[in-house]
């Protein structure tokens, strides 16, 4: 995986501004530790840092094409291909010649070969730009479900683009100005597609190809999930999605680099790591590497909360013992949480606080570990948004609301007031934010593009209503946060639960089959049953563990107090000071649930980011 970024501006001679493209392509140096490069002509230049996957000493970026002495086009790109040696047998049909055996050629020459039109070629997840130096025009590309990110900012005689807000906030240009709408985007966990949370910024929505020229932008949609008849019956269902899942994990398998899987000891990081020990062993290759991460005492004081009925390290062990693999313990200590470099550090890696707490830095110290022992992870991320594993999608309340449910789920849980992660912002604030009816007109808009197939009843509409919202507004979240935080550590991470063909063919499954033995992701299970011990199988879902440390919260009661004494903290206008003061105070059992701190850490998080990134607010 790597880094991407550029700058194109037809009013100016850029040869001059390569100190600039540099900069910018520093800032993600973490994306790519073993190769940076720029390259700069007089209405473009395009920066890349390279972590090396395949053909290490081939797949050297900025890319070109050349053809009689002369440049045809620039790439700058990010990302796997799964399916490029395919494309690179029918690219040699066609006349082209490669020099390496990168993936990296291939996206090249598939665009010389089809232009914008090659991004329907490409399978696996990609971000990309080509200069194209015959017309004067950049294409920017996103892979079709949006895992790998793409920036740009919109310039009177160009545009800014990149991997992350912060190569872009590198440009002299671009200013870190917050306001209103870019609050919201701060604080929801209902993702508006394509917006950032700087203003002047968006995101180049999943799907999608957008081509700059002195005539301006145009973007176009080359996918999109459709409603199709589902004509198999269940048995061949179960079967058509253990057969996608075998081909898919077999072929992300591929790199030149040591690989391994985050195993959680759930269904969905057990199916990936199943699969993945059969490949390997069919192919005659080592056991499959397994890294699980766990806290020091997590498992014997484990104690059940709203969302968690057991803790993963049990689950991990066995499976690993199952398929044999070469395993991995991470035991990261309430020590690494504490203290505010590796809870900072995650705030850097996404260019924003998040009101997931101790989840993302707790992540974020497992993916940097994790980066110890393997340079690639496949993960088992996802499998919840499209095989429909959430607890609230089985809960008749919520999924009956008018709302998204996992917004209405939060409503029932201790400690959040005024919505989870604003509880001590300050009541004229959060006025003005409106989430209620920021998520009221996010909902119906969800609602109003969703893809059905025709004669669904009811429950079959609904349910496939709430399958695209997590699609569309909750995945990409998800995705973005992986991918940022991983990368934070040079860590390239997979998820094979994302082709887009697993995507297409269990959107398109009535909710009877997802649901068929009366519990969550049945499809999924049925697919694994043969892979996995028992007690893995019937595991019910249990979500990423957050420590029960009781000296974390005090911790955090620590740091807030400091902000809270500091008459300079950029956040302390933001905040109701009176509720802040209190939840310092407090040492009950609630304080120290995770919803409960996660009020403490967003506000913490928030002051970093404002100090940090030198933030004005216009609200």
């Amino acid at each position: 995986m790597c880094g991407i970024t550029g700058w194109v501006d037809y009013a100016r001679d850029l040869t001059h501004e390569r100190a600039t493209v540099e900069a910018m392509n520093n800032t993600l140096g973490n994306r790519g530790p073993d190769a940076r490069g720029v390259w700069v002509a007089p209405h473009a230049g395009l920066g890349h840092t390279r972590n090396s996957i395949i053909d290490l000493a081939g797949g050297v970026q900025p890319m070109t094409a050349e053809e009689n002495g002369r440049t045809l086009a620039v790439l700058t790109y990010s990302g796997e291909v799964y399916n490029f040696k395919q494309l690179r047998s029918e690219l040699e049909s066609r006349g082209h010649r490669f020099r390496t055996r990168s993936d990296t050629e291939v996206v090249l020459r598939s665009y010389l070969e089809w232009g914008e039109n090659c991004a329907e070629h490409l399978e696996g997840m990609f971000g990309f730009a080509v200069w194209d130096l015959r017309t004067e025009q950049l294409v920017l590309v996103r892979d079709r479900l949006g895992i790998k990110p793409v920036f740009y900012s919109v310039r009177p005689d160009g545009i800014l683009f990149g991997s992350e807000p912060k190569a872009l906030l590198a440009h002299p240009d671009i200013r870190p100005v917050v306001g209103v709408p870019e609050l919201q985007e701060l604080f929801s966990t209902a993702k508006t597609p394509g917006q950032a949370v700087f203003r002047d910024m968006q995101e180049l929505l999943p799907g999608h190809t957008l081509t700059v020229s002195r005539s301006g932008l145009r973007t176009r949609r080359y996918w999109t999930l459709e409603a199709r008849p589902h004509t198999d019956d269940l048995d061949t269902t179960v079967g058509h999605i253990r057969s996608l899942l075998e081909e898919i994990v077999t072929r992300e398998l591929v790199a030149d680099v040591p690989l391994c899987t985050t195993l959680s000891g759930g269904i969905d990081s057990s199916v990936v790591t199943a699969l993945a020990a059969r490949a390997r062993a069919a192919a005659g290759d080592e056991p499959v590497r397994t890294i699980t991460a766990n806290f020091v005492g997590y498992s014997e004081n484990f104690r059940p909360d709203d969302q968690r009925d057991t803790p993963d390290a049990p689950y991990a062990a066995e499976l690993a013992r199952h398929v044999g693999s070469d395993h991995t313990d991470i035991v990261l200590g309430t020590a690494d949480l504490i203290g505010s470099t590796a809870r900072e550090a995650a705030v850097v890696a996404q260019d924003m606080p998040t009101m997931l707490g101790d989840m993302d830095t707790s992540l974020y110290l497992m993916l940097r570990a994790t980066r110890e022992h393997s340079t690639v992870a496949l993960t088992g991320e996802t499998a919840d948004e499209i095989f429909g594993g959430f607890k609230w999608l089985h809960d008749s309340e919520l999924v009956a609301a008018d709302n998204f449910p996992w917004i209405e789920a939060e409503k029932r849980q201790e400690g959040s007031r005024n919505g989870q992660g604003r509880g001590l912002f300050e009541r004229g604030l959060l006025d003005k934010l409106d989430m209620p009816a920021y998520y009221a007109d996010a909902f119906q808009q969800t609602r109003s593009l969703t893809p059905h197939q025709a004669g669904e009843d009811a429950r079959e509409f609904r349910m496939r209503e709430l399958c695209y919202a997590h699609l569309t507004r909750w995945l990409p979240m998800l995705l973005d946060r992986g991918d940022r935080l991983a990368m934070a550590s040079s860590l390239e991470t997979r998820v094979p639960f994302c082709d887009h063909r697993l995507v297409e063919y269990v959107y398109n499954t009535p909710w009877s089959f997802k649901t068929f033995d009366g519990r969550e992701k049945s499809l999924l299970r049925a697919a694994g049953k043969d892979l996995l011990p028992v007690s893995v199988l019937e595991r019910p879902k249990s979500p990423y563990p957050v420590t029960q440390d009781p000296a974390y919260t005090r911790a955090l009661h620590d740091a807030m107090a400091e902000v809270l004494a500091d008459p300079g903290a950029p956040v302390l206008p933001l905040l109701d000071v009176a509720a802040a003061r209190k939840a310092v105070a407090d040492d009950s059992p609630t304080a120290h649930e995770w919803h409960s701190r996660s009020n403490l850490e967003m506000a913490l998080g928030v002051d970093f980011w404002l100090r940090h990134y030198g933030i004005t607010l216009e609200v």
